[in-house]
């Protein structure tokens, strides 16, 4: 699952509070039922515009990675939660609009690895589709134009 979340009006001071997104990308993990495998990333970014500053972070975990990008100007932020593990994205969504004061958030939900079975019985099946797949294909012979 990735779970994109692009979010508008939100509370400024929060976004720019990098004890709180520190805080965010420390706890959250957990609260999702994901492992958290480093220390999260905090960086406060300027960019050539003045209104393109915030802050950026990210955690990486055992399933994949959650990373935040804040406009505290804009009063936007984009979050990415991505895991091969199943996770409430209606609930992440809610939760992260209360934390920060989104007054919207536009979501997307992707499936991503869908050919990556997790079961021996549906790996068997793609392992086998894939044979047939090659075995009715019909093989060209290079060299003298003879097929």
């Amino acid at each position: 699952m990735h779970l994109i979340i692009d979010g508008y009006g939100a509370d400024s001071q929060k976004l720019q509070d990098e004890r709180l997104i520190h805080q965010f990308l420390d706890e959250y993990p957990t609260r999702i039922g994901m492992t958290k495998i480093s220390q999260p990333f905090i960086l406060r970014y300027v960019g050539v515009k003045p209104q393109d500053w915030g802050v950026s972070g990210f955690v990486l975990i055992a399933e994949s990675h959650i990373s935040i990008h804040t406009f505290p100007d804009r009063g936007y932020v984009n979050i990415d939660i991505f895991s091969c593990k199943l996770f409430d994205a209606e609930r992440a969504t809610h939760e992260l609009q209360t934390m920060l004061g989104l007054s919207l958030a536009k979501t997307h939900l992707i499936e991503r690895g869908l050919e990556y079975p997790t079961e021996m019985e549906a790996a068997s099946k793609v392992v086998q589709g894939e044979r047939d797949m090659l075995t009715a294909t019909p093989r060209r012979r290079g060299g003298n134009g003879k097929r």
